[in-house]
């Protein structure tokens, strides 16, 4: 497994820097969340601007990248998240569809190794039948970009969010059935909803295990906190990876420390380095 640093932690750095040093610290991966300042406008209109900027860094630093789309205000900056597959709006479905697509065409490009993305949360009360549906119709289009780019797309169950538990993943998955569709397992979110065994959902996804979140987390609270300030078990959790032999990337992720983002990466590199 090679060990990563999602770049939402060193939200004050240029992309350039923040690379950079995340190689000079000795992580092999980074996960890179596009930011209005990275893909702009945040659609296929971005690409190529994204693209020129992106593939020079990653050449330079040989680091392996995933693709996160979880920027906050990028799609509007009123409403975090917002707006998402599961809109209301037929055009706010329409706008983080093209967004994701912008995410598949960039990582087809600098040959990244996978797109990591969420359902989000309704913005009305309409069913969950009818949410799932507008789902699923976002997915299905997004996978037909994808595999025309040869582009995997990795899912991330997230606390608050219509798609929050494994349970719920295993449904979407059954439902989606492609070959390009499979799972960011942020370990934190399982341990914090007390969703079962970490381990054993790692083994259960094992084939279609593409990407990995981690940080500690305390049970019961969604706040991704710095290694050794919650209440995970690491070992466990990085025994299990390598009982399926896992081979893709662990990126931590915490967002909320971009304020000490140079030391709070080393501290996370060397804490990690112990089990990995």
């Amino acid at each position: 497994m090679r060990l990563g640093y999602n770049t939402n932690g060193f939200a004050d750095h240029r992309l350039e820097d923040a690379c950079a040093i995340l190689a000079e610290i000795g992580y092999q991966s980074v996960a890179v969340t596009l930011e209005s300042d990275q893909l702009d406008p945040p659609d296929r209109r971005g690409v190529t601007r994204t693209v020129a900027r992106l593939k020079p860094i990653i050449d330079r630093t040989r680091l392996s990248v995933t693709i996160e789309s979880g920027s906050r205000f990028i799609l509007d900056p009123r409403h975090k998240h917002q707006p998402t597959l599961i809109s209301r709006s037929e055009e706010g479905r329409r706008t983080r569809l093209e967004y994701l697509l912008a995410a598949v065409d960039i990582a087809g490009e600098i040959g990244a190794e996978s797109v990591s993305f969420w359902s989000g949360t309704a913005d009305d009360h309409a069913p969950e039948k009818e949410l799932l549906l507008r789902l699923t119709g976002g997915v299905r289009k997004l996978l037909d970009h994808a595999g025309e780019k040869g582009v995997r797309l990795s899912f991330e169950p997230e606390p608050g969010m219509f798609i929050d538990t494994m349970t719920k993943f295993t449904h979407l998955h059954h439902d989606i059935a492609h070959p390009q569709f499979g799972l960011t397992l942020d370990v934190g979110h399982i341990h914090c909803l007390g969703d079962g065994s970490i381990a054993e959902h790692i083994r259960q996804w094992r084939d279609v295990l593409w990407n990995v979140h981690m940080e500690d987390m305390c049970r019961g609270v969604h706040e991704h906190l710095m290694f050794g300030e919650g209440d995970m078990d690491f070992a466990t959790i990085f025994e299990g990876l390598r009982e399926i032999n896992y081979t893709g990337p662990v990126h931590a992720e915490l967002p909320r420390h971009s304020h000490n983002a140079v030391e709070t990466a080393r501290r996370s590199f060397e804490f990690l380095r112990r089990f990995a």
